[in-house]
């Protein structure tokens, strides 16, 4: 008898197994990742990247990075759209809105990007990019006046001083970013920066033109733009943090000055182009450069900040702590960001610039 409950107990052990065996999922193999690609192709602000990481990355992965440069936004949108061939490429939050409406940028798979935890929340799942599917997070930082305090007779402490008769001829603007110059104007009217009202905007190129004779207009990189500042051929130049701790290499005399209309925030990312023919050696790229470690270094040599919380540490204090890098929060009390623009809006924004380059016409 009890030969014969043992012997159930036996079998109905074993039927079970058997069901239980039967009910397990199949389990896919994970996917053996694709080899890594002999070269990367990265386009970005030229000295925007710093040679060191590209170089240790190449010394880790064996991955020789190209390192191509463009001169403003528009240049790159146009090489982009033209079916150039890049990898990674660095473009602003209203740019990539327009690249994912002409379906330019490829989707990030995050499975080989899980650095990106490292990204505050406060940077994640903006509306120029919900979910972040196309863009990483890269850097941020601030637009604001660039002051000689040693030539002027009065510091500047709005966007409407760069039309106080006292400072003409000695404004300089940047040509290669003309949304930051509407932007700054339709601010110093009351308007905001993202205004795609016809009748603002108009507005605002009578005033741009106003300002256009006796402007002095610069280049794009901070090599180019501070010189005027140091000669005192301009006493104001519109720019950022770069510009500012570049010139205090060179004098004492310069402050910076986040105007009390608010200034514009601006932010960076990198972006996959749909036709890159080496998606996942980019997404390995994008992983290693969001490493804290890494993060940290681009800050220490570009001076822009980071919105990579876990780099914080890693930051040298002088620049962590410098609020012409990372401003306090009161300092960006009405501050505000470039939002997508509709494709209606982008049109009306380049048409406003291409008549202000033409005299207004």
């Amino acid at each position: 008898m009890k030969r014969k409950i043992l012997l159930l107990i036996v079998l109905t052990a074993l039927g079970a197994c058997l069901i239980a065996c039967r009910a397990q999922p199949v389990i896919s193999p994970i996917p053996t990742a694709p080899p890594l690609a002999e070269e990367l192709i990265f386009y970005d602000w030229a000295e925007d990247m710093p040679q060191s990481v590209l170089d240790a990355f190449t010394e880790e992965y064996g991955v020789q990075v190209a390192y191509v440069t463009y001169e403003s936004q528009e240049e790159a949108m146009d090489n982009i759209k033209a079916g150039e061939v890049y990898d990674v490429v660095v473009m602003d939050n209203d740019a990539v809105p327009l690249l994912l409406a002409d379906n330019l940028l490829a989707e990030i798979d995050y499975r080989n990007v899980p650095n990106f935890d490292n990204i505050s929340l406060n940077f994640r799942d903006l509306a120029y990019d919900p979910g972040n599917k196309h863009s990483v997070p890269f850097n941020w930082g601030t637009t604001g006046l660039v002051v000689r305090s040693d030539l002027v007779e009065k510091l500047p402490t709005h966007w409407s001083s760069l039309w106080d008769p006292c400072y003409a001829g000695k404004i300089a603007l940047r040509e290669g970013v003309p949304y930051d110059f509407i932007g700054l104007t339709l601010k110093s009217l009351g308007f905001s920066i993202n205004s795609e009202d016809p009748g603002e905007l108009e507005v605002a190129l009578k005033r741009m033109l106003q300002l256009k004779e006796s402007a002095i207009f610069v280049g794009s990189y901070a090599e180019d733009a501070v010189p005027v500042l140091l000669s005192g051929e301009a006493v104001i130049l519109v720019g950022w943090a770069e510009d500012v701790l570049l010139a205090r290499e060179y004098s004492d005399d310069i402050v910076y000055i986040l105007p009390e209309e608010g200034t514009l925030l601006w932010g960076d990312n990198f972006v996959i182009p749909a036709n890159s023919p080496r998606k996942y050696t980019a997404e390995v790229f994008l992983n290693f450069l969001l490493r804290p470690e890494i993060s940290a270094q681009i800050t220490n040599e570009n001076y822009y900040a980071t919105p990579n919380e876990a780099a914080r540490p890693f930051i040298e204090p002088d620049i962590l702590n410098d609020p012409v890098v990372f401003p306090s929060n009161d300092a960006l009390a009405n501050a505000e960001v470039f939002l997508p623009r509709s494709v209606e809006g982008a049109k009306l924004w380049d048409e406003i610039w291409e008549r202000f380059m033409a005299g207004g016409a």
